[in-house]
């Protein structure tokens, strides 16, 4: 099954063959700075297994080994990619065609959560990254 999205103007799209690797909420500041939002949710998704079929999005060095891009035109992120997820592809949740599709299955960074944000669910909340987790999240390799 492939699944596309696409940033807010329309200009940069990108798409997926397969399933997705992990899908959460990010409570980290820099994804909360990078979306101006409380909460970012995120799906993972095999590198191999995507691709960019709109405008070439831009990118920003966040961080050492961290590439977040974004719309050129509109300026939507778009996704992350990083030296430590090797092989993925983070897709912002938001920018799905139906985001509606989107099913969440745990959260991480959760000690950054913010204090007025009141969340009732009973997923799996993990205090640091996907890196830090119980069990191997971020393994693109699997599937």
């Amino acid at each position: 099954m492939t699944k596309r999205g696409r940033c807010l103007c329309g200009e940069t799209r990108w798409e997926f063959e397969g399933a997705e690797t992990w899908s959460c909420y990010c409570h980290c500041d820099d994804c909360r700075r990078n979306c101006a939002a409380p909460v970012v949710a995120w799906l993972g998704v095999p590198l191999r297994n995507f691709r960019w079929t709109g405008a070439t999005p831009r990118t920003y060095a966040s961080s050492k080994g961290v590439q977040r891009h974004f719309c050129a035109t509109c300026g939507s992120p778009m996704g992350f990619e990083a030296d430590h997820y090797e092989g993925g592809m983070h897709l912002y949740a938001a920018s799905l065609e139906d985001p509606s599709d989107f099913a969440p299955t745990f959260h991480v960074n959760f000690q950054s959560k913010l204090p007025w944000l009141d969340l009732r669910d009973d997923l799996p909340k993990y205090e640091s990254t996907l890196l830090h987790a119980p069990e191997d999240l971020a393994d693109y390799e699997a599937g």
